[in-house]
């Protein structure tokens, strides 16, 4: 998600456009909104209650804190993003702490490339940031790394939250249209995004999706 000083806030901006791999790697010349320097609270929570099984594709990881994390609970996890300081970041922080999650720069448009399925895909904050066009483009995307009967972790920013700033907000109607081909919406959850332009977190949805 982009930081709120940083251009293309606009709800018919980003619609349109989506957040461009620009905005992302302007978005680290400073600390970006979304690096909190832990595991998101609700990432946490829904680990603790076993919702992540096997082994862990990290969409969009970032610098690689909610990767960390879930491979320091014995899972093997890949985190990749488009942004190459991201993953230098994610891999000096695996390094420092003894970790053994990997990282990789890559597309999540073209995750069939990575020439693996796993069996939990995590996606925090990603969906969000994609215009309209290349929702379906996503979707099909993580079909092709996410194993038969495998379960995506999505959250993103609900309509819910109306303050300025941030990514693009998404409705559980739009999250149901998104995945109603091939794919089984467990539940979608209110739940809190964290981030560092909201001291409280971002109102956001949490949802747990199958893979048919």
């Amino acid at each position: 998600m982009p930081d709120a000083r940083l251009p293309a806030t606009d709800p018919d901006e980003l619609r349109a456009e989506g957040v461009s791999p620009a905005t992302f790697r302007a978005a680290y010349a400073r600390t970006p909104p979304w690096e909190i320097g832990r595991a998101q609270a609700e990432i946490v929570r829904r680990a603790e209650a076993g919702v992540f099984r096997g082994d862990i594709l990290d969409a969009g990881c970032g610098t690689g804190e909610n990767a960390l994390y879930l491979a320091g609970l014995g899972h093997d996890v890949l985190g990749v993003d488009i942004v190459p300081v991201a993953i230098e970041r994610a891999r000096a922080k695996a390094a420092e702490r003894q970790q053994t999650a990997a990282f990789a720069v890559h597309d999540v448009l073209a995750l069939e490339s990575l020439g693996r399925r796993f069996e939990t895909i995590l996606d925090c904050g990603v969906f969000h940031t994609f215009s309209d066009d290349d929702r379906p483009r996503y979707v099909a995307s993580l079909g092709t790394a996410l194993r038969e009967g495998g379960r995506l972790v999505l959250m993103c920013f609900s309509e819910e939250e109306t303050r300025d700033g941030g990514p693009r907000r998404a409705t559980r109607d739009e999250l149901r249209a998104a995945f109603a081909s091939g794919w089984t919406i467990e539940s979608i959850e209110a739940a809190r995004f964290e981030a560092n332009i909201f001291e409280d977190g971002a109102r956001a949805w949490l949802a747990l999706i199958r893979k048919e």
